[in-house]
């Protein structure tokens, strides 16, 4: 988790809530589930809160971001995307992961899409 957070900054990436001060409750999520294929990788791995992370469920990251937005909340889809970035790299130095590969890329299009209209 420190590793996470220091990469990434001390907020959730769903909802920006501060998880390094100690008072919401700081989980590392799986941007790549792993039911979907996702590795368990640092690459694969960002900030949550629990909150965010519990409701999440089996979302895809762009249909979650998504979702944030219409609660109010304030996604980091360029952490995201960031993330995701870094995990295709990996993905193909490493090589494997057959099932993470078109979830990753699919989910790389459409976040960059809303992040560049």
């Amino acid at each position: 988790m420190e590793s996470i957070l220091e990469r990434d900054g001390q907020t959730c990436v769903w909802c920006a809530r501060d998880v390094g001060t100690g008072l919401v409750e700081a989980t590392t999520e799986h941007v790549v589930p792993r039911i979907k294929g996702g590795p368990s990788w640092i690459e694969n791995e960002v900030a949550a809160c629990k909150r965010c992370n519990g409701r999440r469920g089996h979302r895809t990251p762009a249909e979650w971001a998504d979702e944030c937005d219409g609660l109010g909340w304030s996604p980091d889809r360029v952490r995201l995307v960031a993330v995701l970035t870094s995990l295709q790299q990996s993905i193909e130095e490493r090589g494997g992961q057959r099932r993470a590969r078109p979830y990753v890329a699919s989910q790389l299009r459409r976040l960059r899409r809303s992040i560049d209209p």
